[in-house]
Parts: structure tokens; sequence; C-alpha cells
């Protein structure tokens, strides 16, 4: 026989708003990452959403089980502090990395695709 936990109404609010917007932030970045036209600016989209929706969805995760446990589970903190500085530094390194592999492939204006963002002087003249 399966038992049914009731929630307090302080911790399903919150846990609710939070899971919402924490998926659409993610459903967004996913989204970002399938229409924009060039790799430099479909990078942005999970780089920038997964931080802030990852955080939502821990924050909810560490509300919910505070209210089921009846004590303070603090271990999404641990998770959201690894997440919030790991996802900009990967993101910062496959820029770079896709940056590279343009210059390597004989491209002057790397990434110029996203908007000039990523042109590099010609170092032949002079």
């Amino acid at each position: 026989m399966m038992e049914t936990v009731t929630l307090p109404l302080w911790a399903i609010i919150p846990v609710s708003i939070l899971l919402v917007l924490g998926g659409s932030i993610v459903l967004i970045g996913a989204l970002g990452l399938l229409r924009l036209p060039s790799f430099y600016q479909r990078i942005h989209g999970p780089a920038i959403t997964v931080t802030l929706g990852a955080g939502c969805l821990l924050i909810a995760s560490m509300i919910y089980f505070t209210a089921l446990q009846s004590r303070p589970v603090i271990h999404e903190i641990i998770i959201t502090l690894f997440v919030l500085l790991t996802a900009p530094i990967v993101a910062m390194l496959i820029m770079r990395a896709a940056v590279y592999r343009d210059l390597r492939a004989g491209k002057k204006d790397a990434g110029a695709s996203a908007g000039g963002i990523y042109q590099f002087p010609d170092d032949t003249k002079g």
C-alpha cells in the first residue's frame, strides 16, 4: 500500500513556482540551441540558462526535501555551487576551442557570422 505525503502550503507554493520557472528557463535555452544559426550564437543559450534554470530546480529540490524530512537538507547547495562554477568555464573553453579551430582552418574572421564578435586582425599585412 502506498502512503501519500502531504506538504505544507509554505513549501508547495515556492517549489511549484521554482519548478515551473526553472523548467521554462531550461526550455528557452534548449530552443536557443536549436534555433540560432551559428555555433557562436548557439553556445550562449545553454551556457547562460543552465546556471539559472538548474539553480531554480536545485533550490526547489532543497525546499521540497527540507519540508518532507522536517530537517534542513543542504547538500543541493554543493551541487548548485559546482554547476554555477563549472558551466561558464566549460562554455568559455568550448568557445575558445571553436575560435582556435576556425583560425587553424584559415578563417581570419572566425565567428564573424555571429555578428562580428570574433573578428581577428589580418597578420599578413605589413
